[in-house]
């Protein structure tokens, strides 16, 4: 197949969405098909054998890391240069708007899918009362697609509630052979307690620090368990307000990690916290558990996906009392409280991880384009 992508996040930025992209492009093309990707300007011009094409773009004025693509005639021209089968919009935008329409204009089938809870997010920018009117244009953009992809159950339910319709999963994926136990190692570990002791529980959170992931939740965690240490491997818009908010905690804000580094940190963590109730999946817990790291996260959105409460990990209320922080507190005190049992939740973790392969991800993914293109023949025949 040929493939078009349009995506408003992609390289050199990291994130969950970027990682999916990365790994689908590369499983795409050693299966012989060939990608093109449409996203904001400085990337790479290449990436794994698929061709990239950056567009002029600005920055969103509330989160400047997301950037708006603005497609030109130039978009157009190399989307007839490549004659795809099928253009797959990533989180339609601006950019995936442009796609939309060049794919109705062209009659190219059209494959659109939902990794980032924008409705949510506002909330946390003081925007609240523009979450209707982003669904009613999420619904406008989507419904344009012959499908609509989610990366949790919860999302398709979601989704399908708020009218956008012919919703389907596109399961999750890690890569197991880069994140794995035995990649923990206490030079890591003396890296991430920064200047404090380790005689207690090492807490890491690994990921963008910003309003939405609401971070500050972990704060009466190491105030009720005065023992525990957190690191924060990210960076991001909230970092100074974060930095204000665990002042005289016991706490180190290590930066961006990658590659190695980044899974070693994951290893050497005694528990992962992940307090966000706005994940649409949360690909760092899955990362964490393939590293043997058992995690707590939230029980909402895509997160109970991955989480199986008391056996890989622990889930806790996030709109309980006080946002949730004696759940989370109690959360963390079950996965710390018993060493035979962190331990069986270690292994329990990693299992869960090795069951979701990038690879299996990207066949369910070309099942789900042969179906759109076997749709788009019958049409054709009738």
């Amino acid at each position: 197949m040929k493939i078009a992508f349009f995506t408003e996040t992609f390289l050199p930025k990291v994130d969950g969405i970027v990682t999916r992209l990365t790994k689908t492009i590369q499983n795409l093309v050693a299966s012989g098909d060939e990608v093109t990707v449409f996203c904001p300007e400085g990337c790479p011009s290449s990436y794994m054998g698929a061709k990239v094409v950056g567009v002029p773009a600005m920055p969103l004025p509330l989160y400047p890391e997301l950037k708006l693509g603005l497609p030109g005639p130039g978009v157009s021209d190399e989307l007839e240069n490549f004659k795809p089968d099928l253009i797959h919009v990533v989180n339609p935008a601006v950019l995936g708007l442009g796609g939309i329409w060049l794919a109705k204009t062209n009659n190219i089938p059209l494959v659109a899918s939902y990794h980032t809870h924008l409705p949510k997010y506002l909330e946390h920018y003081g925007m609240g009362m523009l979450e209707p009117l982003l669904w009613e244009l999420l619904k406008a953009a989507h419904n344009q697609a012959t499908l609509n992809l989610c990366t949790s159950t919860a999302m398709v339910q979601e989704l399908s509630e708020k009218g956008i319709q012919n919703t389907a999963l596109w399961q999750r994926g890690v890569d197991t052979d880069i994140f794995k136990p035995e990649l923990r190692d206490e030079e890591m570990r003396k890296r991430l307690l920064g200047s404090f002791s380790d005689e207690g529980s090492l807490l890491i959170y690994v990921g963008r620090l910003s309003a939405e992931k609401q971070i500050e939740r972990i704060k009466p965690v190491l105030e009720a368990l005065p023992s525990t240490r957190l690191a924060l491997v990210g960076d991001g818009p909230y970092r100074q307000q974060l930095e204000k908010i665990f002042q005289g905690t016991s706490t180190t804000f290590v930066g961006y990690l990658s590659g190695n580094e980044l899974a070693s940190a994951y290893a050497s963590g005694d528990a992962f916290l992940f307090p966000s109730s706005t994940e649409t999946l949360g690909l760092v817990l899955l990362e964490a558990m393939a590293a043997g790291c058992p995690v707590v996260g939230a029980n909402k959105g895509g997160i109970p996906d991955i989480i199986s409460d008391g056996e890989n990990g622990c889930l806790y209320n996030p709109d309980g009392e006080n946002d949730g922080a004696l759940s989370l507190i109690e959360a963390t005190k079950k996965l710390l409280g018993n060493e035979t049992e962190r331990t069986s939740m270690r292994k329990a973790a990693r299992s869960e991880a090795e069951r979701w392969g990038w690879a299996g991800a990207t066949k369910q993914l070309k099942s789900y384009y042969e179906d759109v293109l076997d749709k788009k023949r019958s049409n054709i025949a009738a």
